[in-house]
């Protein structure tokens, strides 16, 4: 911004000095006037806003250090630098001016060539304020663009691999949606439990929820004449079926090697992808992890990917009601499920029989 467009306000009840301040301004800068505190914090607050203030400090009703106090109350107004221009030049005057925020003491009687070049530096300062508070406040906002970006396409990265899973199994449908939604209700379930509160934060839980789609991963790896085989599977094709949880998890470990540098979603999604069929009693698969030892967001995805499955219907199986699948769920506590999550279910049941609802497959 050029000189002439800034606005210096003056303020002082002398009319003279206003005067005379005034005219050795305009040639150079907008100015305004004010003759009381009063109408110099009006005045400061309309456009356009001044860029500087030459204030008196000996005024009536209210002097200069009260309105300088006023100014930096308001919002609009603490960023204004102030000059005093008085005839106090002790120093203690000048200590309490400086104190209040004062940016220069101006002494009376004023001598153009050391007000002009006072007014000219303390508005270059301004200016080059203004423009770093510009720039970095632009900094900050590509900052916040490019990680909503890189968000998204995290996100959208994970939806793709799930759903490139879910290409190979026709009949898992909006799966990947609504065990995602039953995870993320039991972690905020979960959150203040006493066994549970260490880990159930809110950014844990985030990362949660956006790793849990990728915990069938693995079916990637599966030949289609088991993965969609229209029947029960033989005992030798469901020892096949069941390396789809080892095989999602040393993908999602390569693609950890590939960037080099540990990614926390990742981490957990190898988790999900390599434990979700451990049980509570240790019968599970691969590695019979039994109790604690089963990582916590394999146990969450446990309970919703074993409630989807039951719920829907398959060529070889027809689809159960969510009271009886609710039953089979707590059947299982403190044998195939962690307990606690199996409590957190059934208080949350209501959530779980709206997100079926919200995500219910839809027939072509």
């Amino acid at each position: 911004m050029s000189a002439q467009g800034l606005t210096v306000l003056v303020v002082d009840d002398d009319p003279g000095n206003i005067a005379v301040i005034g005219d050795l301004l305009r040639s150079d800068y907008q100015v305004k006037v004010a003759n009381s505190g009063k109408r110099a914090l009006q005045l400061a607050r309309q456009d356009p806003i001044p860029a500087l203030i030459l204030l008196d400090v000996m005024m009536p009703d209210m002097d200069g250090y009260q309105v300088l106090e006023q100014l930096k109350k308001n919002s609009i107004t603490r960023d204004i630098p102030v000059i005093f221009v008085t005839a106090l030049d002790s120093q203690r005057d000048q200590v309490s001016g400086f104190r209040l925020g004062a940016v220069d003491y101006i002494t009376k009687p004023i001598m153009s060539q050391v007000m002009l070049a006072r007014v000219r530096t303390h508005l270059e300062l301004k200016t080059a304020r203004d423009r770093l508070a510009d720039q970095n406040a632009w900094l900050e906002a590509e900052v916040t663009r490019r990680m909503a970006e890189n968000d998204l396409t995290q996100l959208v990265s994970v939806r793709a691999l799930a759903h490139l899973a879910e290409t190979r199994d026709k009949e898992t449908g909006n799966h990947i949606l609504r065990t995602q939604a039953y995870v993320h209700t039991l972690a905020q379930r979960l959150r203040h439990h006493q066994r549970f509160k260490h880990l159930l934060d809110d950014h844990y839980i985030e990362v949660l929820t956006r790793s849990a789609p990728l915990h069938d991963i693995g079916k990637v790896g599966i030949p289609d004449s088991i993965l969609q085989k229209p029947g029960p599977l033989t005992s030798s094709e469901w020892e096949v079926m069941k390396t789809h949880a080892a095989l999602g998890a040393q993908a999602i470990e390569q693609a950890e090697r590939d960037i080099e540098q540990p990614v926390e979603f990742l981490a957990v999604a190898k988790e999900i992808a390599h434990w979700h069929h451990e049980r509570w009693d240790g019968s599970g698969y691969p590695d019979r992890l039994m109790g604690d030892a089963i990582p916590v967001s394999a146990r969450l995805m446990s309970v919703a990917d074993v409630f989807d499955a039951l719920i829907t219907e398959r060529v070889y199986k027809p689809a159960m009601s969510l009271e009886k699948a609710r039953d089979v769920i707590l059947q299982g506590r403190a044998t195939h499920f962690d307990p606690d999550v199996v409590d957190a279910f059934l208080q949350d049941f209501a959530m779980f029989r709206e997100i079926a609802a919200r995500h219910r497959d839809v027939s072509n």
